[in-house]
């Protein structure tokens, strides 16, 4: 049959690949419907969350001649600064503790708030290089940022336990609830670093806000002054403010005051916990573009 052309099969070249395994391949898909969140997939990148901590951590002090030291040089700083300012000058009450000690309880959680914040705020703009490069879960990054201020908090808290020996106050049974106030200033941070992280991709205006933002917050949080100077009319807006409840919970249990906002504590955390959910519904539904607008 001369009429049928003839096939020829000639072997596979030496260097030829061999195709890829379904298994050892990831697929990118959209979000399932509007609801899904893809939060399981973050358990698929605990390392890289670890290894972002870790980075921010080494980073933050990279070539600092003082390194992690700064940690407790700032708070000392501050402490000193408003000691002679209103425990002094202005004769702040303290309710009877001593200034420094009044001031550094409800500094410590303030600067991990503080920290967390703007650097989760920040943490897209600042990895935009990342962004563009490599496929991972963005919201890994802001995450990452506010875990890593526990560090530096961690560092800190040894400052304040030794002046608390120092002046003699031991805390109460209740210091078992510290970390649960601990937590309520990540939350807050995270809730709102989130929905920043995600609006400074596409408007820059953002992080000219964010330190107005955190001035803002500071002088509107009893940090400086004691909660019982603020008018009774007033002390349920100074509830709905989560770090209030936060500075608050640090002298209850550490100083032994009274907790006046303690009623709204538990709405404050409600507020932190929607306002945390609804970011991280925008953040995924917009992480799609970052990419193309960071």
């Amino acid at each position: 049959m001369s009429g049928v052309p003839k096939t020829e099969v000639r072997p596979a070249p030496a260097d030829a690949v061999d195709p890829v395994p379904d298994e050892a391949v990831q697929r990118i898909t959209p979000p399932r419907g509007r609801t899904d969140l893809r939060l399981r997939e973050l358990w698929s990148y605990r390392e890289l969350l670890y290894f972002f901590v870790w980075r921010d951590v080494k980073v933050r002090y990279k070539q600092a001649v003082l390194g992690v030291s700064w940690v407790v040089i700032q708070p000392i700083l501050m402490v000193t600064l408003f000691s002679l300012l209103f425990g002094r000058f202005l004769n702040a009450p303290s309710d009877g503790v001593p200034y420094a000690v009044f001031v550094l309880a409800a500094l410590m959680p303030w600067q991990l708030f503080a920290l967390a914040l703007n650097q989760s705020g920040n943490s897209l703009v600042a990895n935009q290089a990342l962004i563009t490069k490599i496929h991972f879960p963005r919201i890994l990054l802001p995450i990452a940022a506010v875990l890593a201020g526990l560090i530096d908090f961690g560092v800190a808290f040894v400052v304040l336990v030794g002046l608390l020996l120092y002046h003699g106050i031991v805390p109460s049974a209740a210091v078992v609830l510290l970390p649960a106030f601990v937590l309520l200033a990540l939350v807050t941070a995270l809730a709102v670093g989130i929905w920043l992280s995600a609006l400074n991709a596409r408007y820059r205006d953002v992080q000219h806000l964010l330190p107005t933002l955190t001035l803002f917050w500071f002088f509107s949080t009893p940090i400086a002054y004691s909660s019982t100077l603020v008018p009774e009319a007033w002390r349920t807006f100074l509830g709905l403010n989560p770090m209030a409840g936060v500075v608050e919970g640090f002298r209850w249990v550490l100083l032994g005051q009274e907790l006046t906002v303690g009623p709204m504590i538990l709405v404050s955390f409600c507020l932190s916990v929607a306002l945390a959910i609804g970011g991280t519904y925008y953040f995924q539904r917009t992480a799609s573009t970052f990419a193309d607008v960071v």
